[in-house]
């Protein structure tokens, strides 16, 4: 079965409708772009390289790096081959949260109305 785009933003609104119904609080659109970017793409992730990928100005990253970090999704850790540079990596916890995430969007595909509260942690917004 082809997703129209009417099936797709239906889709996405059911998914969203049971995120905000969790106790996991209320990251942003630009902090779940980021952190599913530094989760589900290639590495290595920089700010810079983040702002190029998604058209933002590095310090709207820096601050939604700042908040992913807050919240234990990402950590910062120096880049070996040259010391002034960071890199962004994804963290246990990060996964935990996006993986209850999908099933919220497998859920919604399904049918199903989940509102159950996600991983147990507190968001920060940006």
């Amino acid at each position: 079965m082809a997703l129209t785009e009417r099936k797709a933003l239906d889709l996405w609104r059911r998914a969203m409708c049971s995120y905000v119904r969790t106790s996991d609080g209320d990251m942003t659109a630009r902090q779940k772009a980021i952190f599913m970017t530094i989760a589900l793409q290639p590495g290595p992730h920089t700010v810079r390289g983040l702002a190029a990928d998604l058209n933002l100005a590095k310090p709207a990253v820096t601050r939604a790096i700042d908040a992913l970090e807050k919240i234990g999704f990402v950590r910062r850790q120096k880049d070996q081959n040259d010391l002034r540079s960071v890199i962004l990596e994804r963290t246990v916890e990060g996964m935990d949260w996006l993986r209850d995430y999908a099933g919220l969007i497998v859920a919604a595909e399904a049918g199903e109305d989940v509102g159950r509260p996600m991983v147990d942690r507190k968001t920060a917004a940006a």
